[in-house]
């Protein structure tokens, strides 16, 4: 029972900081990289379709290259899993790893990169791939590794799931894991939009050196991670 106790809240934790971290990161590109989300990739869609209709709204360039980036973050996520299993080790530490080394670079090249203009320039675009990217491996893992807990990067799901929850609760509906579930899709919830608050203030105060509070989540997440156990979605890798 301990165990299992220690397992929930590890579980916890790990939603809690990877929902900051994405709301965080999806924040701080969207304010210092004209308009582009990093982790929320489908929305510059929507941007893209405002800029070409008015060509003088915002840059588009940068918005079109990130979802390849996004999913060139996807495949690289993809592969260290394949990789892992095959040799029968945990790809969780190796996949923040990759994360924490591309949002690294997206700090680095934006502060190089600042000031920045009305136009992203060659170090500005780095930044912005290299944090699409690095948000791309964030879903992937989420998906692939951490597939238990409630999604941390795409929130109209869980906010869905909740509000579901909620009515079954107030009904009275007669579901034993509802409130477990419900506690699973609020915490990551809250964890982002305090997220996506504390980037605003922090970009204000800090530019892009604010990256690094995500990446010190990063690293806080790799030091507790339990490497021992190939996780399930993994393990059926041949």
């Amino acid at each position: 029972m301990n165990e299992l106790n220690q397992a929930d809240a590890q579980g916890r934790a790990q939603g809690m900081g990877l929902g900051f971290l994405a709301g965080y990161v999806d924040t701080l590109g969207f304010l210092a990289l004209f308009g582009l989300f990093t982790a929320h990739v489908t929305g510059n869609f929507i941007l893209i379709g405002a800029a070409l209709a008015d060509p003088g709204r915002s840059p588009v360039l940068l918005k079109l290259l990130a979802f390849p980036a996004f999913i060139l973050g996807v495949a690289l996520a993809r592969i260290l899993t394949v990789l892992a299993a095959r040799r029968e080790a945990a790809a969780l530490r190796p996949a923040l790893l990759l994360e924490l080394v591309l949002l690294l670079g997206f700090m680095v090249c934006g502060m190089a990169a600042t000031p920045l203009g009305n136009e992203p320039g060659p170090l500005a675009m780095a930044a912005g791939l290299l944090g699409a990217a690095g948000m791309g491996v964030h879903s992937g893992v989420s998906r692939l590794l951490l597939g238990h807990l409630a999604p941390t990067s795409m929130m109209t799901g869980n906010v869905t799931q909740i509000v579901i929850d909620v009515v079954d609760l107030l009904r009275g509906a007669p579901d034993p894991g509802l409130k477990t579930r419900f506690t699973k899709f609020v915490w990551p919830l809250l964890a982002f939009a305090a997220g996506c608050v504390a980037a605003a203030f922090a970009f204000h105060w800090f530019g892009f050196a604010a990256l690094l509070l995500p990446c010190l989540i990063l690293v806080g997440l790799m030091l507790s991670a339990r490497p021992a156990a190939v996780p399930q979605a993994q393990a059926k890798v041949s």
